[in-house]
C-alpha cells in the first residue's frame, strides 16, 4: 500500500481523500448522474466500486431492499476473486475470516454394502498452483459489505439509495440520453415514482431483471429439470468429513454436494431431490425442510445429521440460460450502447460449480473501468462495444462447463464408467472453475499474440498470474501483481534486457522514450498538469539481483516524481528473486518484452523492448490518435 505522498497521512491510508463528486456528493438521488446502476449484488457493487475510484463520474446504484444484504445465497469464491479482491484492497481481510478449501473429498457407494457411503477419493484444490490466492467460502453479504466499504472510502464517497427500484426506461434527447422511472419501495412515500436521467444505465438487478426487459433481451437456454434443495445449517452429525467440501453419491443415485462455511461450525449442503416432471410448474419448490433434511439421511446412510438451526434455505431447478447480447444495441458500431446487464441478468445456471457470483463481478469490472474512460475523457465510446463481446462468449463457456458438472452430480453410481469420474473431472478441470480459463480476443483492446514468444508465461488475453520478485529499494520478496490496485490505470511490465541498470540498452531507450517522445501514450496522453503516472503505471524488472541494481542508475521512468511535493516513487523497480526468477517463471526472453496489462488484469499486449511504435498506435487506438 502506498500512501503518504500526497502529505501526512495520520489516520486510515484506505480512506482516500474525498474529491470531485465526493466533495459534495447529494445525501438523496439526484435527478441527473452519469452512471445508475440497479441492483447491489455483487456485479452492481463492483462496477459501483471501480467508477467510484473517478472522482469526476457521478455513479448512484440503487436497490429495492430496505438496506444491506443480510444473508446471500452465493458462498463461494474462487481463486481469480480473491485475486480481485486484492486490487481493491480487502483479500487479507476477507480470507481471515473466510473459510478456506484445500481439497475436496469423494464418497460413494460401498462395492460391499452400497447402501453404505464409503470415502473413494480426496483430490487437492490446486495442485498445480494455478494460483498464489485460496479458494475460499464466505457469505456473498461479506462480500458486498467491503465492497460497500470500498466504495464509500474512495475519492467520491458513494453510497447505496436504498428502497428504489427500477419501472422503465427510454431514450431521450440531450447530454444525459436515458430517462428512467423510479418507484419507491420502502420508507413513508412508498408506491411514489420519480423521474431520473442518466448518461448510462446498468442492470444488475438479478435473474428477473427488469432492465434486461426493457431493453428486449430474453435469457434463451434450457432447464434441466432437477431439483436440489439446499439449507445453511448448523446442525449435529457423526459425518466425519463435515469441515471438508465433500461430494457424495449413494446408491439410490441421490447425490450431496457438501460446502463447510465460514467461521467452523456452519455449513451447506445442496440436496438432490430428483427429476421433476415437465408439468411440475415449480411445485418442487413446495418441498419442505423435514423433507430436505429427511432425504439428505438417506444419501449419507450409515451417517446422519440432525439439524438444530436452519440459518438460510432454498429449493430450485437447475437451468441453463444466457442472452444474446449485454447491451442494448444489435449491431455493433451502428451507436453508442447506453444500457447494459451484469450478471444473473444476462446469464444463469447451477448454484452447485461455485460460478454465480465470480463470474458476475468479472463482469461487473469489465464494464465499470470501460465506462470509466469513456466518462473521463480517456477512450472514445467505441470502447463500450467490447463489454458484450467479451462477456456473452464467457457466459456460454461458463453454462457449457456447469451443464456438465451438473450432469455428473445428478448420474447414479451405475451410470459411470469409472467410479473416479466426478473427482478426476474435478482435477481436470480446476483452472475453468477458478476463474482463469478467461481469455478474451483481439480487439481494440487486446492485441494478437504476435510476439507472445517473448512471454510465454503472459498469454495475450489470459488475466496477468503474477510471481514472485525482489522490491529492489528495501529488498523484500513481493508478488509483482499484487501492487496492480483497482485505479483504473493501464499497466506496463518492463522487462529488462540482460544490461545492467543505467548501461545504454534496449531498456533504456525505451526509458526515455516513454518520458520524452511525444508519440509516448505517457506524454501523449498526459492530462494537462498530472503526474506522468496518472493513467499508466510503468514498471520494471531487472534479471540482475537487486544487489546489482544501483537506484540511481535507473532510468526517471521507472521511479517517478510523484504528488505534489514531487518525490521519487522507489515501488516501480523491481529485480529476480533468488530461486524464484520471473524470467524463467513466467517464459520471459532474455532479450527483455514489454507486457501491457489492462485496468482489469487481462494481459493486453507482449512487444519487443524495441517496439515503440506498435506501442504507440496501440494507446492511440483505444485513447484516440
Amino acid at each position: 500500500m502506498q500512501f503518504h505522498h500526497h502529505g501526512y497521512v495520520s489516520g486510515d491510508p484506505r480512506v482516500k481523500p474525498a474529491a470531485g463528486i465526493g466533495l459534495n456528493r447529494p445525501a438523496e438521488l439526484p435527478d441527473e448522474m452519469d452512471v445508475l446502476i440497479v441492483g447491489t449484488g455483487p456485479a452492481g457493487v463492483i462496477a459501483a466500486a471501480q467508477l467510484a475510484e473517478f472522482p469526476h463520474i457521478h455513479t448512484r446504484i440503487i436497490d429495492s431492499r430496505p438496506g444491506r444484504l443480510a444473508v446471500g445465497q452465493a458462498d463461494g469464491i474462487q481463486a481469480r476473486s480473491v485475486e480481485t479482491f486484492q486490487a481493491f484492497g480487502f483479500a487479507p481481510q476477507i480470507t481471515q475470516e473466510a473459510y478456506r478449501i484445500t481439497e475436496m473429498a469423494f464418497w460413494r457407494p460401498d462395492a460391499e454394502d452400497p447402501r453404505r457411503i464409503v470415502r473413494g477419493g480426496r483430490a487437492v484444490d490446486d495442485e498445480h498452483g494455478i494460483s498464489e490466492f485460496p479458494h475460499l467460502i464466505v457469505n456473498q453479504a461479506r462480500v458486498l459489505d467491503y465492497f460497500l466499504e470500498s466504495m464509500h472510502n474512495a475519492p467520491t464517497r458513494t453510497a447505496p439509495d436504498y428502497g428504489w427500484e427500477f419501472v422503465s426506461q427510454r431514450a431521450v434527447d440531450g447530454e444525459h440520453p436515458v430517462e428512467v422511472t423510479l418507484r419507491r419501495s420502502a420508507g413513508a412515500d412508498e408506491g411514489a415514482e420519480r423521474i431520473v436521467r442518466t448518461k448510462y444505465l446498468v442492470g444488475a438487478d438479478g435473474a428477473r431483471s427488469r432492465v434486461r426487459r426493457s431493453i428486449g433481451r430474453e435469457l434463451r437456454g434450457s432447464q434441466a429439470f432437477h431439483a436440489w434443495g439446499v439449507m445453511d445449517v448448523l446442525a449435529d452429525t457423526d459425518f466425519p468429513d463435515i469441515r471438508t467440501k465433500c461430494a457424495i453419491q449413494s446408491h439410490d443415485g441421490g447425490s450431496i454436494l457438501l460446502i463447510p462455511r465460514e467461521g467452523n461450525h456452519l455449513f451447506r449442503m445442496y440436496v438432490d431431490l430428483g427429476e421433476v416432471s415437465e408439468s411440475d410448474h415449480g411445485n418442487v419448490r413446495e418441498t419442505t425442510q423435514d423433507q430436505v433434511e429427511s432425504r439428505a439421511n438417506e444419501i449419507l446412510h450409515p451417517y446422519t445429521v440432525e439439524v438444530r438451526e436452519v440459518a438460510w434455505r432454498s429449493v430450485y431447478e437447475v437451468g441453463h440460460r444466457v442472452t444474446d447480447k449485454f447491451d442494448d444495441v444489435d449491431e455493433v458500431g451502428s451507436r453508442c450502447p447506453r444500457v447494459f446487464i451484469l450478471g444473473d441478468a444476462c446469464h444463469t445456471h447451477s448454484a452447485k460449480a461455485g460460478q454465480g457470483m465470480n463470474v458476475s463481478m468479472q463482469d461487473g469490472w469489465n464494464l465499470a473501468w470501460k465506462l470509466a474512460h469513456v466518462l473521463d475523457g480517456r477512450a472514445g465510446d467505441e470502447l463500450l462495444d467490447t463489454y458484450s463481446g467479451e462477456r456473452q462468449q464467457i457466459a456460454v463457456d461458463l453454462i457449457e462447463f456447469d451443464r456438465e458438472w451438473s450432469s455428473l452430480m445428478a448420474k447414479k453410481p451405475e451410470e459411470f464408467e469409472n467410479p473416479a469420474e466426478l473427482e478426476e473431472f474435478y482435477v481436470r478441470t480446476a483452472e475453468f472453475p477458478a476463474g482463469f480459463m478467461t481469455r478474451y480476443q483481439p480487439s481494440i483492446v487486446t492485441g494478437a499474440a504476435e510476439h507472445q514468444g517473448l512471454a510465454t508465461g503472459f498469454p495475450v488475453g489470459k488475466r496477468f498470474k503474477s510471481h514472485m520478485v525482489t522490491r529492489v529499494c528495501d529488498a523484500n520478496p513481493v508478488h509483482l501483481g499484487h501492487h496492480a490496485t483497482a485505479d483504473g490505470r493501464w499497466r506496463i511490465y518492463v522487462f529488462a534486457d540482460a544490461s545492467p541498470a543505467g548501461a545504454p540498452s534496449p531498456t533504456a531507450d525505451l526509458a526515455a522514450w516513454l518520458v520524452d517522445d511525444p508519440a509516448s501514450p505517457l506524454v501523449r496522453h498526459r492530462p494537462e498538469g498530472a503526474d506522468i503516472d496518472a493513467w499508466f503505471d510503468v514498471k520494471v524488472i531487472y534479471q540482475q539481483p537487486h544487489t546489482d541494481v544501483e537506484i540511481p542508475a535507473v532510468p526517471d521512468a521507472f521511479w517517478p516524481r510523484v504528488g505534489p511535493f514531487r518525490v521519487r516513487d522507489y515501488e516501480r523497480v523491481y529485480a529476480t528473486l533468488p530461486g524464484e526468477d520471473i524470467f524463467e517463471g513466467r517464459g520471459v526472453s532474455r532479450e527483455g518484452a514489454i507486457v501491457v496489462v489492462r485496468p482489469d488484469q487481462y494481459v493486453s499486449q507482449v512487444l519487443p523492448l524495441t517496439a515503440t511504435t506498435e506501442l504507440a498506435d496501440f494507446f492511440d487506438g483505444i485513447m484516440g490518435g
